[in-house]
């Protein structure tokens, strides 16, 4: 039963969001009185950080997965882009942003756990990208990496990216081409264009 209550609730936050969502509707879409929710987690912020740990783990998988078939870095970035949009859809409720207001414990663990995460990850799809000749070798690979990751961030910040103007898909989008086109050689920008082209069709 934990493990229905948190797939459920993990549905429920990132379709309305960490603050929207009470332990009374999580109960109902689950057909349970929210006594049994109870006794497996304390309260509403065991639930958020038992259900932020498990998506967190899902996620990761998948990535892992994704870098074991070693695609050429820059198809590796839109498929990971790929994965992590499908899994958290989209992010139309900015699930990060309130977890950050509302959570910030929360939050903070689970930045430093992403931050492990994601540096080893980009640090490795860069040093590849290097070795093959797609990345330029004069790139500094650790302020790349630790700049890709605080720009992740900030993309997710509603007060500098309204969702009224623009789209998560939007600006993941956007910012992966611009993260890319940044460090990439010639023979890079050839399969960025053409990873782009394939993308849209």
């Amino acid at each position: 039963m934990r493990e229905k209550i948190i797939h459920k609730s993990a549905d429920l936050f990132l379709s309305y969001g960490f603050k929207s969502v009470t332990m009374d509707d999580i109960a109902n879409a689950l057909g349970i009185s929210k006594k049994t929710i109870y006794q497996h987690f304390e309260n509403k912020t065991t639930l958020i950080e038992a259900t932020t740990l498990y998506m967190f783990e899902l996620i990761s998988h998948g990535i892992d997965c994704i870098c074991s078939l070693e695609k050429n870095p820059i198809e590796e970035i839109y498929d990971i882009k790929r994965f992590v949009m499908e899994h958290l859809k989209d992010e139309k409720s900015s699930p990060q942003y309130q977890l950050q207001k509302y959570y910030p414990k929360i939050y903070k663990s689970l930045r430093g756990k992403q931050f492990d995460l994601m540096y080893q990850c980009v640090k490795e799809n860069l040093d590849r990208g290097i070795s093959l000749g797609i990345y330029r070798d004069t790139i500094h690979v650790d302020f790349v990496t630790r700049i890709y990751f605080n720009c992740m961030l900030a993309i997710k910040d509603e007060d500098l990216f309204s969702k009224k103007t623009f789209s998560m898909n939007m600006l993941m989008e956007n910012y992966i081409e611009y993260h890319v086109r940044g460090i990439c050689t010639q023979k890079g920008l050839d399969i960025l264009n053409n990873t782009i082209q394939k993308n849209q069709s």
